[in-house]
């Protein structure tokens, strides 16, 4: 089964206009060894770095808590408890490549948007068997979904498993009728959305964790 939710942040964390400057502000404060820039876009982890061994825990700051608790009561983790957060940075013109976020998270990936809209493209995986077809990333994408600010996005099941996702790194999104979810946005084919910049929180449980007091050898 296939599994694409999308609501406001209105509802279930309510993220309106004044918290959708708070958390943005808290960003900013983190000192700057917490922010890693990568070819496209600047991330901050928090809460530890997912290992097959196991993931050194470490305390999420209050001002994530607030929303990882909501969105865990929501049971996107199937009643376990976020414990992960990256907070990405993009820039007009900035993306990040068709990828999976792999086999150490639970099989769902939660979103927060903020600052700005994007497009979220998805992407069928590079087939193994020999094919006549050039696997291009065009000729292996699927379908976008516009993902407007102070939203908040849940993929599981087949959009996490089994497909690619990207962000183009443009300035402006011209929307197609290959956008599925327009009618629910309000937006319309041949539209042009503007970015500008967007800060995303996607928040995830790590199922595999090594607790602190374990390495210290306490109880």
């Amino acid at each position: 089964m296939v599994i694409m939710y999308m609501t406001t942040m209105a509802n279930p964390c309510n993220i309106a206009a004044d918290l959708n400057k708070y958390i943005v502000k808290e960003v900013c404060r983190a000192p700057k060894p917490k922010w890693t820039q990568l070819s496209g876009r600047r991330l901050q982890n928090w809460g530890g770095l997912p290992n097959p061994k196991g993931m050194l825990a470490e305390k999420l700051p209050d001002w994530l808590l607030k929303y990882t608790e909501k969105i865990s009561a929501l049971g996107a983790f199937a009643g376990k408890t976020a414990n992960h957060v990256l907070v990405n940075e993009y820039k007009p013109g900035e993306g990040i490549m068709p990828h999976e976020d792999g086999p150490l998270y639970h099989p769902t990936v939660t979103t927060i948007s903020l600052g700005s809209h994007t497009l979220l493209d998805f992407y069928k995986p590079v087939c193994q068997t020999q094919s006549e077809t050039p696997q291009t990333e065009e000729s292996r994408y699927m379908l976008s979904l516009l993902v407007q600010r102070r939203s908040l996005l849940i993929l599981q099941d087949d959009m996490y498993k089994f497909y690619l996702h990207g962000i183009h790194g443009v300035c402006e999104d011209i929307l197609s009728e290959h956008v599925v979810n327009l009618s629910s946005t309000g937006a319309q084919v041949c539209n042009t959305l503007l970015r500008s910049t967007r800060v995303s929180l996607t928040i995830r449980h790590v199922p595999k964790v090594i607790r602190t007091n374990l390495l210290l050898g306490k109880k």
